[in-house]
């Protein structure tokens, strides 16, 4: 395939190759054959969403073995959140994401429960409640677990909103135009939770996935709103178009008193992460400089990219409200995907290691591996560190 030298290759490379094949199975031979990297890179390249099309035959790999699994592991779990971004808001309101993840969790023998409208308010998560309480399909959070109780917890969230208007901060038409991916939070975390429990990793999981449409209607929530957190913090409202961060925070919360030994939470949380660093390399946020440097390594290693970001002390003064305990945004717009990940930070307790990704979850372009439209991050790197971990 003219791969080029080992060090100069992209990970993935051969990923590009297995996008432009015509539908068939196929067999890699050589040293490509061995290569669990390679394997992967086919596997990824070979995606197609073609949900919505007539379409030909798929491209195939058909040689895998045993020794391969965790290529087919790897791949099947990129290809659940490429598949649940790409879906549009009218075939994934939170009812139907519900739906998915019931029968996702019902698979892999998950427990699965789910508190949905008015009963947020009794189980004390009223952000969630208020971001998703002006749509037509009613605010969820769904909990999973998975694996023995003695074992060590791991707690992942995911910011799950099927679609953002902004709310009464509404979008720009332009904007809302990719706003289906805005649950690519949740659907990374459902890919890395597949790839952790196809692999039998040796911990407790739980899951938090908050669910909601950000929509406009009468009893939107408003700028300047003060909403009590399940924390018992009083947030002021700044921008409704800043919601992500409020759904986060209830089950950020939640997570915490159970006090796990590691919480991620993923989230297509800002634009300023994108201006900082593009739409392909996410800022990774966590106090643990060992865990980020470990996260860095395995992203380069298996072509999941992910660049630490600081936590920046100072600019928690910036999340200041004159009549509230903290704002949700900072003013000026400064460090925007910083601020946002100290407001995280805020409600996050009891936890030996947090991490946090800011993902983008799209690919404006095709790249090696990645086919244009929804895709995963952060998938590979948080599973490797993980089965160094738990294994």
């Amino acid at each position: 395939f003219g791969l080029g030298e080992e060090k100069e290759r992209e990970p993935l490379l051969l990923g590009e190759a297995a996008a432009k094949l015509p539908g068939g199975k196929y067999q890699l031979s050589g040293n490509q054959k061995d290569s669990e990297l390679d394997q992967l890179a086919f596997l990824l390249g070979s995606y197609r969403f073609d949900h919505y099309k007539s379409s030909g035959d798929p491209v195939e790999l058909f040689d895998l073995d045993d020794g391969s699994q965790q290529a087919k592991i790897l791949s099947e779990a990129a290809f659940i959140a490429r598949d649940l971004i790409n879906i549009p808001a009218n075939d994934l309101d939170p009812q139907q994401f519900e739906k998915y993840i019931r029968s996702f969790a019902n698979h892999r023998k998950m427990t699965c429960k789910s508190i949905i409208g008015n009963d947020l308010l009794k189980h004390n998560f009223p952000m969630i409640h208020a971001v998703g309480r002006a749509a037509e399909q009613a605010p969820r959070l769904l909990d999973l677990s998975w694996g023995p109780k003695q074992a060590p917890k791991v707690t992942l969230v995911g910011k799950g909103v099927t679609f953002d208007s902004g709310g009464l901060s509404i979008k720009p038409a332009s904007g809302m135009l990719l706003m289906k991916k805005d649950m690519g939070g949740a659907a990374n975390i459902l890919g890395l939770a597949h790839a952790i429990i196809a692999s039998k990793l040796k911990l407790r999981l739980r899951i938090l996935l908050p669910i909601v449409e950000n929509s406009i209607s009468a009893n939107s929530f408003r700028p300047g709103d003060i909403l009590r957190s399940r924390s018992g913090l009083n947030v002021e409202i700044g921008n409704t178009d800043a919601e992500g961060r409020l759904i986060l925070a209830d089950a950020l919360s939640l997570a915490s008193e159970e006090k796990p030994q590691m919480l991620i939470d993923m989230a297509t949380l800002t634009g300023a992460a994108r201006v900082a660093l593009g739409p392909d390399l996410p800022p990774l946020y966590t106090e643990n400089q060992k865990l980020a440097h470990e996260l860095m390594d395995l992203g380069r290693q298996w072509g999941d990219p992910l660049w630490h970001m600081p936590l920046w002390d100072p600019y928690d003064a910036n999340l200041s409200s004159s009549i509230a305990d903290v704002n949700h945004i900072s003013p000026g717009g400064f460090a925007g995907s910083v601020t946002a990940a100290l407001f995280l930070r805020r409600f996050v307790k009891n936890v030996d290691d947090w991490v946090h990704l800011d993902i983008f979850g799209w690919a404006p372009k095709p790249r090696p591996g990645r086919s244009q439209g929804g895709t995963d991050q952060g998938i590979r790197a948080t599973f490797m560190m993980l089965k160094q971990k738990f294994s």
